[in-house]
């Protein structure tokens, strides 16, 4: 836990900022630079304990920013990739390198990284469907004895994992296995599938399976233009230890305009079919339209479903030789990585079944319930009401009370987590300051000799406004702390009567400090040159040079 900061700060460490020089210096100006901060903070100038630790740090750091610095090598590493370019594994590099050789160098470097994380990562999928028959609930008959308390139970109940494992970046292994149990048989099923890819173009697969008997599939998927591809499988199963089924599925899918895609699809086997799909997807709408022909199972289903910000409202028909289903749903967004859905389907000869559906990253949980066998108008009408009043009251008295609860705690822990941090640099750049004082004395004390550039005050962070006080004097305004004094770093970045920050964020900059983050910051520097008050305010990423040309046209 201790070394997260640590590893933060690093990353946002800006080498130029360190020593103070611009993106464009020479060798010289690097060693300039570079000798001037190591005379600053060389720890064996300091015998004090506490500016003595702190020498040794700031220290350590210029020494780092020098040697990425220096190498035109590592510096053209950092110039395009940052600390995480040189975090790549560089060492392997023992030549020098043209940018094109190091880009590809990297690149080559991060794909290992991509494979290693690969490796680690199983991404599985899931669902679990659970069958509930309800139908007590509405199905009245005739005859019978007085009626009791309904009787609801569970009539099925099916559950499928899956996971994968990346064996390289070209293979995947995928293991898969499904549960189910109806009307008290029981049925259960594993696979095993291994996928090659053998192109951008193109990839294959292998599965074998164990359920009723054992099974064996083959696999291709292939891009047939920019916009066009196909999937085709070959399934074989051995039923009851002698006879051999088997099945071909081939799919052809085409992009016909920028939000529809068409999907023609042809089975050959125990059920034959031919199937064509055409799917319009936009940011405010998915219709879907689907028409098969085959044995047994002829039929036609159009669906609409509305996309509203984190709400789906969903209207779909279905009609064949079974007869003829309506259905109408909502589903809506309850958290970052989880969904929740309600539907009714009302149908010939299915009755009235209201599914709920909840989906929480890679896992899906169904519950059809079934309410009536027949078209009956108090399921329709409870089946409608009762999700929804269900589903405003835990609202109410559950979901918006936890996610209010969870809002305040990450509110909390990121005031936490920046006053710490803020605390932290505010602290680092003081003691850089104390290091500071004598380089700054003695600076101080040459210009002034020489009546050069003499920093009066200068003031980084939030300047919100800056008004003259009795003595002449401008006091600056602030809240909460948001604008910090500089003037020691500032003088001591003068040099033979010139000052120069380059351009970028001046936080960075030795004996600075972010005050007020993701607000808008300005630099505002009071001099004195050849004994004439001048003041100057810049951005936060401007360059800033003084005196200006026309101070030393002035001066001559």
């Amino acid at each position: 836990m201790a070394d997260a900061p640590h590893d933060e700060s690093e990353d946002e460490v800006d080498y130029y900022a360190v020593l103070a020089v611009r993106k464009e210096a020479n060798e010289d100006e690097l060693k300039a630079a570079y000798r001037r901060l190591c005379v600053l903070y060389h720890p064996d100038k300091h015998t004090d304990p506490e500016k003595k630790r702190v020498a040794v740090q700031l220290f350590s750091k210029v020494q780092k920013a020098y040697e990425v610095l220096s190498d035109p090598e590592t510096k053209a590493i950092y110039d395009v990739y940052g600390q995480k370019g040189l975090d790549a594994g560089w060492e392997v590099i023992e030549r020098r390198r043209t940018p094109a050789e190091i880009q590809a160098e990297y690149e080559r470097l991060q794909r290992e990284k991509e494979e290693r994380r690969l490796q680690q990562r199983t991404n599985p999928k899931g669902s679990v469907i659970v069958g509930v028959d309800a139908t007590d609930l509405f199905d009245h008959y005739e005859g019978l004895e007085e009626r009791g308390l309904p009787n609801i139970e569970v009539s099925n109940m099916a559950i499928m994992q899956s996971i994968e494992a990346p064996l390289t970046r070209m293979d995947t292994a995928t293991l898969s296995g499904s549960l189910g149990v109806r009307n008290g048989n029981g049925s259960g099923s594993v696979a095993l599938s291994m996928r090659r890819v053998l192109s951008y173009k193109a990839w294959g697969e292998v599965e074998v399976g164990a359920g009723d008997g054992p099974t064996l599939t083959f696999r291709g998927f292939r891009n047939l233009t920019k916009r066009s591809y196909a999937t085709s499988g070959v399934t074989m199963q051995v039923i009851n230890g002698t006879a051999l089924s088997a099945g071909l599925q081939t799919m052809v899918a085409r992009q016909l305009d920028k939000h529809t895609v068409g999907y023609l699809t042809w089975k050959a086997g125990a059920q034959s079919s031919m199937n064509t799909t055409v799917i319009r997807e936009t940011e405010d709408y998915r219709a879907v339209l689907t028409l098969q022909l085959g044995v047994p199972n002829t039929f036609g289903v159009a669906s609409v479903t509305k996309k509203l910000e984190e709400t789906r409202l969903k209207l779909a028909i279905k009609g064949g030789i079974f007869g003829m289903i309506f259905e109408y749903g909502i589903e809506k967004k309850i958290s970052q990585h989880s969904q929740l859905g309600a539907s009714i389907s009302i149908g010939v000869p299915t009755g009235v079944t209201l599914k709920i559906k909840l989906t929480r990253a890679t896992q899906v949980y169904s519950f059809p319930v079934s309410l009536s066998e027949q078209i009956s108008p108090a399921a329709i009408f409870y089946g409608t009401i009762a999700p929804v009043v269900v589903f405003l009251v835990a609202k109410v008295l559950v979901v918006s009370p936890f996610k209010k609860q969870e809002q305040e705690k990450e509110e909390e822990l990121n005031r936490e987590k920046h006053a710490q941090q803020l605390a932290k640099k505010k602290q680092e750049a003081e003691d850089t300051i104390n290091l500071m004082r004598e380089s700054f004395e003695r600076n101080l004390e040459f210009e002034s000799q020489r009546h050069g550039l003499v920093i009066v005050h200068a003031w980084y962070g939030n300047l919100v406004s800056m008004d003259e006080s009795h003595d002449g004097q401008r006091t600056v305004h602030s809240t909460h702390a948001q604008v910090i004094d500089v003037t020691v770093p500032v003088q001591c970045q003068v040099r033979e009567s010139r000052l120069f920050l380059a351009e970028g964020p001046k936080h960075n900059l030795s004996g600075f400090y972010d005050p007020c983050p993701n607000q808008d910051k300005l630099l505002r520097i009071r001099y004195e040159f050849r004994d004439a008050l001048h003041e100057v305010t810049i951005g936060e990423l401007e360059t800033i040079r003084i005196p200006k040309q026309s101070h030393r046209m002035e001066a001559s």
